[in-house]
């Protein structure tokens, strides 16, 4: 199937373009949101502003919806913020915040999303564009306005560091 913009004007073809590519996106999002009902919300918000706003504009769309749902993702993290800061300093359980996010689902995962999190920001935004996201790094030096070897170089980087976390606490859990 296609995925330019022309195909994407019939109702059909952009379900059918969805429903394909969906959960790559849903994984992308995730990589900006701490939870997976956070990620959905993102996914859904980004996909409105990309259907309402940017589905006429050429070029990829898959491209320009990675570059909706970061943007999502970032409103929703400060949002987010702002009222988990107010309601941390509102409520307290035997004198500590309350944690209001879900953990993960699995050991692995939790051993995955604490080595994403430790990775500097720029690091982690570039692993997620790339890997989740889809986009070449050509790309994403454009949505994060730097240098392609910027780009290359972070992912590089932090690839290293997943693949150096990821074994060793691979190994102590054996």
């Amino acid at each position: 199937m296609q995925t330019d913009t022309q195909t994407l004007r019939d109702e059909r073809d952009w379900k059918q373009w969805f429903a394909e590519n969906g959960a790559r996106f849903l994984l992308c999002a995730r990589q900006w949101t701490r939870t997976k009902a956070d990620a959905e919300d993102v996914l859904q918000e980004a996909f409105i502003r990309f259907w309402r706003h940017q589905r006429h504009l050429p070029g990829d769309p898959a491209a320009l919806l990675v570059t909706s749902i970061r943007r999502s993702a970032l409103d929703h993290v400060r949002r987010e913020t702002r009222r988990t800061t107010r309601e941390q300093a509102s409520v307290l359980l035997d004198g500590e915040p309350v944690s209001w996010f879900e953990p993960a689902d699995s050991a692995e995962d939790q051993m995955l999303q604490d080595a994403l999190e430790a990775l500097p920001d720029a690091q982690r935004q570039v692993v997620a564009l790339k890997i989740w996201g889809e986009l070449t790094f050509e790309e994403i030096a454009r949505q994060l306005e730097t240098s392609l070897n910027t780009v290359a170089s972070r992912y590089r980087y932090a690839l290293t560091k997943l693949r150096e976390t990821l074994t060793t606490a691979y190994s102590h859990e054996r």
